[in-house]
């Protein structure tokens, strides 16, 4: 079979996360990679083994050999660079959060319509196999109805006034941080999950670093940690460290969340609890295998993640048997998985997140900021 040629736009963190589980595909090669300079490509693309770089990403659109993009920049650079792969006839994958404004993301769901292309946005938090399991009990009913939903996405990498990452930045990253960067994680969740959408919100932020300590030099993200006090200059912050928001779902569902990059000894703990008039089950992703699931009459039990034991639609998303984990690594490999399918096949089912789902999110975070301005409640259109 031939490979099917693609690139990678951006040399960080995600960068390297998505280089090595587009990989085990197998039938999908990295042609090129694109990054913010000539050198920082030219290093990234040593270190992956690709022999293409370039600095400027508009030229790896110009090769008709490539089909497709991953667009994994910081956030303000989603949409012209999502827009340019589109123009080029290029099916695109972009990490998430999709844009910095509902306007941006409205126009690049509408170009991808026009074009037909296939176009992903990166919730690959979705395909932890037994949070499959879960969007399969709720589908038939294990729960009853939806009441309550509740969680937090919490990291302390930011804990330190000397911590810095381009997600600081409102410039680089829009006007939320946390909520954008974590909540946006969240909210597609339990979306996603239980089938209702959020109808109204309320939410408080707060930035409880006024200023930080940017360091003079480039920083990947969650690898600021071993700089010295001469590598840092003093800046003001205006995004915010620490976000809860009260929720609606549907016509009587409630629920509530926090999202934190502060909060210390956490490293990466996304947790949500669902509770139904029948049951509720409780995960979180640092102990991704494990499914509790509680009911007020029965014994409350663990589930251990093992295809043979699951719904055969959530079966699906573990390629591995029972006992064998499958982590973080393992959800963007099962989005790959699907997005790279519809690209080689029109006809494929769209089983991956869209730019559609996108916007979702988009609206959602301008109301997380117009609540927080306002102090209030406000209504989220469906």
């Amino acid at each position: 079979m031939e490979k099917m040629k693609i690139a990678i736009i951006g040399t960080g963190f995600m960068g390297k996360v998505h280089a090595e589980n587009v990989r085990r595909l197998g039938h999908v090669e990295i042609a090129a990679v694109a990054g913010s300079s000539e050198e920082k490509a030219r290093q990234f693309a040593q270190s992956i083994g690709v022999d293409r770089a370039s600095g400027d990403y508009r030229a790896l659109l110009a090769d008709r050999t490539i089909r497709a993009v991953h667009v994994l920049t910081p956030n303000a650079l989603h949409h012209p660079m999502c827009r340019a792969a589109l123009e080029a006839g290029k099916h695109v994958l972009c990490e998430k959060p999709f844009t910095i404004s509902v306007a941006e993301a409205r126009d690049l769901v509408d170009l991808a319509a026009r074009t037909g292309l296939a176009n992903c946005l990166q919730h690959n938090l979705r395909y932890y196999p037994v949070v499959q399991q879960i969007r399969r009990m709720i589908q038939r009913g294990d729960l009853g109805e939806i009441l309550i939903v509740q969680g937090t996405y919490s990291q302390d990498w930011l804990l330190w006034d000397t911590d810095w990452n381009w997600r600081i930045d409102s410039a680089a990253n829009g006007t939320l941080r946390v909520v954008g960067d974590l909540g946006s994680h969240w909210m597609d969740m339990v979306q996603h999950l239980t089938g209702l959408g959020i109808t109204a919100l309320c939410a408080d932020l707060a930035t409880f670093h006024k200023t930080r300590k940017r360091p003079k030099g480039s920083v990947e993200t969650f690898a600021g940690k071993q700089l010295q006090p001469k590598d840092y200059e003093s800046t003001p912050i205006d995004t915010e460290d620490f976000g809860s928001v009260l929720l609606r779902l549907g016509d009587r569902a409630r629920g509530v969340f926090t999202v934190s990059q502060m909060s210390a000894g956490r490293k990466n703990m996304f947790t949500f609890d669902i509770y139904g008039t029948k049951a509720g089950v409780s995960w979180n992703q640092e102990r991704p295998d494990e499914l509790w699931i509680g009911r007020r009459d029965e014994p409350n039990r663990v589930l251990v993640k093992d295809p043979s034991l699951m719904y055969p639609e959530a079966a699906r998303f573990a390629d591995l048997p029972g006992g064998h984990s499958e982590g973080y690594d393992d959800t963007h490999k099962q989005v790959f998985k699907r997005f790279y399918a519809r690209v080689a096949d029109a006809a494929a089912p769209v089983e991956y997140p869209t730019f559609a789902d996108g916007l979702v999110g988009m609206r959602l975070l301008e109301k997380v900021a117009e609540s927080a301005q306002k102090q209030a409640w406000v209504s989220v259109e469906q």
